[in-house]
């Protein structure tokens, strides 16, 4: 037995867990939510909303953890470049740190498709970009290893002297163990490697500051570079920060037992449920799609039957009209701006011809008074299933 591994027992390097049934369960969910999510279309404005979630909900997340309060309504502001209070400047270059951070690696992986292995100067590289201009209040020289022994809680650090190497077992364990050389992960492979990269960067605490967001930055790296979507990449440290209690209690446990097998299981949890939200999100996506289509289809239809000018009126109701929420004839004409347009100088009378016709069309249903469009005719459209009743 080396040194290191009789100093520290947890740090093993080498496969200390096995993937319960319902890990398996969790992990293939998990594949297929992504692959779901990597097929299909998206319209832009509900791309762009769903990536502005991403980095916001993870920017936030991975420093909450750590301690800072800036609430959703500021982290926005950071994101639009606006400058917070004084006396909040510090949690906004941390926060500034991991969007930045997130924009980078984004740009490179997905865009400039550029993969890199996991190195000790990487994690500097990571290291450097979380601590960034945060000046003596970040107990760490950016990019740095540190140089002093660190205690947390109740947990010693193992001895500065170690790091270097430590870290360099890591990485080269890291490689072989999840086959990333060979470029052939499968996706298990690729979310345990995240998952367990983020831990052993917890344990070994190579850096005086610091540690907990780089090591979460690296789990995203490795989703983001496995070929896990950009829209979802901000899940885990999501979880991580809704279930603070259970993170660190789930860390302190795999560390007492040296196993990883219930931390990975918790985290494979929060993995699939935020799949399954953002998979929800992309589906109100394609009902939207394809409720417009069903629109232009129905106004197809009817297109030489009316005047080019009523026919765009009308067109433009139907696909203005918000789902899901009830309006009556004094509430078109400020739904939208385009509707505040079309129907300035026009008769109630006339608005109310155009929304009967949207129900002759069945587009729209009444309401006592009022209309909501008849979304729920999509539903005839969803393929049929039968429920199979199973005996155990």
């Amino acid at each position: 037995m080396s040194t290191l591994q009789r100093e520290y027992p947890h740090l093993l390097f080498k496969k200390h867990w096995t993937l319960s049934e319902i890990s398996f369960i969790y992990l293939g969910q998990c594949e297929a939510y992504i692959r779901s999510i990597n097929n299909t279309p998206i319209l832009p404005h509900h791309y762009q909303q769903l990536m502005n979630v991403t980095l916001l909900t993870g920017a936030q997340a991975t420093t909450a953890i750590e301690g800072n309060t800036l609430s959703d309504e500021e982290v926005k502001k950071v994101m639009e470049h606006q400058k917070l209070p004084p006396s909040k400047a510090y949690q906004e270059i941390e926060v500034k740190n991991i969007l930045e951070a997130f924009n980078e690696l984004l740009n490179e992986t997905i865009n400039d498709k550029i993969e890199q292995i996991i190195t000790v100067d990487l994690l500097k590289r990571f290291h450097k970009m979380v601590g960034k201009d945060l000046g003596e209040r970040f107990i760490a020289i950016p990019g740095q290893l540190r140089n002093n022994d660190v205690v947390v809680g109740s947990y010693r650090c193992p001895d500065y002297r170690d790091v270097s190497i430590l870290l360099e077992k890591m990485c080269e364990w890291l490689k072989d163990e999840f086959k990333y050389k060979e470029k052939e992960q499968s996706f298990s492979e690729v979310v345990i490697q995240a998952i367990v990269s983020h831990i052993y960067i917890k344990w070994i605490h190579p850096f005086g500051d610091g540690n907990g967001r780089t090591g979460r930055l690296v789990e995203f790296y490795i989703l983001l570079r496995g070929g896990n979507p950009d829209i979802a990449s901000h899940i885990l440290s999501n979880y991580y920060n809704l279930t603070r209690t259970e993170y660190y209690r789930q860390i302190e446990k795999a560390t007492q037992e040296k196993d990883l097998s219930s931390f990975i299981e918790y985290a494979l949890l929060g993995f699939r449920d935020g799949l399954v939200q953002t998979s929800e999100i992309i589906q109100r996506s394609q009902f939207e799609t394809t409720w417009k289509s069903l629109i232009y289809g129905k106004f197809d239809e009817i297109r030489s039957s009316v005047t080019e000018d009523v026919f765009k009126r009308q067109r433009t109701l139907a696909l203005e009209l918000p789902m899901g929420k009830q309006v009556s004839v004094s509430d078109i004409p400020n739904i939208s701006i385009p509707l505040a347009r079309i129907y300035s100088n026009i008769s109630e009378k006339t608005i109310r011809r155009d929304i009967e016709k949207l129900f002759e069309l069945g587009l729209v249903v009444k309401q006592e008074d009022k209309y909501i469009a008849n979304t729920s005719v999509l539903y005839s459209m969803i393929a049929k299933w039968r429920i199979a009743n199973y005996s155990l």
